[in-house]
């Protein structure tokens, strides 16, 4: 077996879900970033290799959350769309017109969030393109990979070629979105209100921090879960044939 020193954050987020908490009280992103191994990202973030496993080691048995990983792919996408997509598309609107009145009204003393305004924007703009396409050619070949495997039917090639160039694409956009929200949480320190504070202020912020964990949890379960059960379906597929 693997060291834990050596595997992914990535892997081991989808292999317990809940130690994803542990690296979010860390500072270490498990989406976008997962991709290195504990020893790597400990070393990068300045924290103590044997700390971190320790909480990790706390965590416990997943046996009461849903193992994602079990989950078929046509099983996951749905999830991912009824719950992260929607509640992308519910909560932009809401955040859109808070961060617009908070910058009209704490603008003047709190510069910062003009820029947050504007991070916000550009990120919800490029998540609903970004969701759409995900919806509309990516999910639906997906589904469609795991369909024709499990009737034996033959597919046609799909018109973006190689399935990793949209998986690519969508992996390259993911890590735009965790950049901008990085960006958002270091303007707001953390989401942390203000003393000159409004409630409107700490509804704002408190939405905001939601909305960026909510991120890394939809990001994680693509890239370290859907993405690589479909990469693997596409290659048994295009081998057998």
């Amino acid at each position: 077996m693997e060291a834990i020193e050596k595997r992914k954050v990535g892997g081991i987020v989808a292999e317990n879900f809940r130690t994803a908490k542990v690296f979010t009280e860390y500072g270490i992103d498990f989406c976008c970033k997962g991709g290195i191994s504990l020893e790597a990202a400990c070393e990068k973030h300045g924290v103590l290799l044997q700390d971190l496993i320790k909480d990790l080691l706390m965590v416990g048995s997943i046996s009461e959350e849903r193992k994602y990983t079990d989950m078929g792919k046509s099983e996951l996408i749905d999830h991912i769309i009824n719950t992260h997509h929607s509640y992308v598309e519910n909560n932009i609107p809401p955040i859109k017109e808070y961060l617009q009145k908070l910058a009209q009204v704490h603008g003047d003393r709190h510069p910062e969030l003009h820029e947050i305004k504007q991070l916000f924007f550009e990120a919800a703009d490029g998540l609903i393109v970004h969701m759409k396409k995900e919806e509309l050619i990516l999910f639906p070949y997906i589904k469609a990979m795991q369909t024709s495997e499990e009737n034996g039917f033959p597919l046609s090639p799909p018109h973006f070629g190689h399935i990793d160039n949209p998986i690519a694409m969508m992996e390259h956009e993911h890590d735009t979105e965790g950049e901008r929200f990085r960006k958002i949480s270091e303007l707001s320190r953390g989401y942390q209100t203000p003393a000159d504070g409004c409630q409107t202020y700490r509804v704002t912020f408190a939405m905001l921090k939601e909305f960026e964990e909510d991120l890394h949890t939809h990001i994680h379960l693509e890239n370290n879960i859907l993405f690589p059960k479909a990469k693997a379906l596409y290659e048994t597929m295009n081998t057998a044939s």
